[in-house]
């Protein structure tokens, strides 16, 4: 069984120096996916825009700028108020989105206390997968102790 922390929010989607627009998000984070974030924007659209990426390149983002390529993450303060920057690039085009810190400081803290980094591989359940997939099935067994044909029987009692 895993557990999910989710968190909604509104971020910023910066258009320009003076002008940004309100985004509604929701942040998600799942105990059997460990290593992620995910984000899903809801841009009034049928279907949200949905990324992951890294929970660690999250966490060190609320303190200092970090990532490079498709994401990247950095603190800044605007008029006072403390914010995370996240900048998106895909194909599609490219998204610079402001967060209020405090909100997701404390959404990043419960997905830390469900799950310490260090401690994210003990939750991919990859040790029981293998149990599971390697283990034989009763059908398997029977499987196993039926003889094999030698190479060297003759064939249809030849």
């Amino acid at each position: 069984m895993h557990t999910v922390v989710e968190r909604e929010l509104e971020l910023g989607l910066v258009l320009s120096p003076e002008r940004s627009v309100a985004v509604p998000a929701r942040l998600t984070y799942r105990t059997d996916d460990p290593y992620a974030v995910h984000v899903a924007f809801h841009i009034g659209s049928d279907s949200p825009v949905n990324w992951t990426f890294a929970r660690e390149l999250l966490v060190e983002g609320v303190f200092r700028p970090c990532g490079h390529g498709d994401v990247r993450v950095w603190p800044t303060k605007v008029e006072g108020r403390s914010l995370v920057c996240m900048a998106l690039s895909s194909p599609d085009g490219d998204a610079l989105l402001e967060a209020p810190a405090t909100a997701v400081s404390a959404w990043l803290e419960r997905t830390l206390r469900l799950v310490p980094p260090g401690t994210e591989e003990e939750h991919l359940g990859i040790d029981k997968g293998l149990r599971e997939l390697l283990a034989p099935a009763a059908r398997d067994e029977l499987w196993l102790g039926d003889a094999w044909p030698s190479d060297e029987s003759p064939e249809n009692g030849a």
